[in-house]
């Protein structure tokens, strides 16, 4: 029996050895994890965000705040339904709770539209104050322009007054000018010289001429030119009449044709 009771001890022992070592005191370690807490700033965003999106609740002014996990929703709609719906849309995970104060009040939809009518109403303000300011704009280039036109046409009136002013005095000038020639071209006499003048000129002083004596002299006077026919005796008559010619005042040019030879 004895021997027996030796073999279990022996056995016990050999399986201690075999499942390895025991530790004493030895526990498990926990090992715990958890989420990153969202901040207040990133709910109060995502649900602004959410009150924004909602199809009933977007046309109202809602208002949100968090602080430390707890979401105020402020503001104002028309019926109950809307204040739980707006509270049911502020809470979300990581909000610990809701502190609903939206306020009910059945004119807020007239509100609204009131608010629009304004909107429009400010809108309809701009834009004829737009359209004015482009009126004016529009108004003063077109003063602009025909205050550049009048000066335009009223410099161009100048300048064809000016213009004919001076064609006048040049016409003047040109006319004073003809009647100072004419004036001088007239004989000492105080006789306008013609072409009749110029003819009886030098018939007489032809026949006042010693060197002309006994010649037939034919005088035609046209435009101040004087053409001289006939005869005469000798060749210093001729020249002598030429020379007469050409000297007598108002004549321009002398055409001889004289012949030498008996009368």
């Amino acid at each position: 029996m004895k021997m027996l009771n030796s073999a279990i001890v022996a056995l016990a022992a050999v399986g201690a050895i075999a499942a390895g070592p025991v530790f004493a005191n030895t526990a498990p370690v926990a090992q715990t994890s958890s989420a990153a807490k969202p901040t207040d700033s990133s709910l109060n965003s995502r649900i602004e965000a959410r009150l924004k999106a909602d199809a009933a609740l977007k046309k109202y002014h809602l208002s949100v705040s968090v602080d430390n996990g707890v979401a105020t929703v402020k503001g104002m709609v028309a019926t109950e339904a809307q204040k739980v719906r707006a509270g049911t849309v502020a809470k979300i995970a990581g909000v610990t709770r809701v502190d609903n104060q939206v306020t009910v009040d059945k004119a807020a939809d007239m509100n609204l539209g009131a608010e629009t009518k304004d909107v429009a109403a400010k809108a309809a303000t701009k834009t004829k104050e737009g359209a004015e300011k482009v009126a004016d704009k529009t108004k003063d280039a077109t003063k602009t322009a025909a205050e550049k036109t009048k000066d335009a046409t009223k410099t161009a009136a100048e300048k064809t007054k000016e213009g004919a002013k001076t064609a006048a005095e040049k016409t003047k000038e040109g006319a004073s000018v003809a009647a100072d020639k004419t004036k001088a071209a007239a004989s000492k006499t105080g006789e306008v010289i013609t072409d009749a003048w110029i003819t009886t000129k030098l018939k007489a002083d032809f026949v006042n001429e010693d060197t002309l004596k006994g010649s037939d002299i034919n005088v035609d006077t046209n435009n101040h030119v004087v053409t001289l026919k006939g005869t005469v005796k000798t060749a210093a008559g001729r020249d002598r009449a030429i020379q007469i010619a050409k000297t007598t005042k108002g004549v321009t040019r002398v055409m001889n044709q004289l012949v030498i030879g008996a009368k």
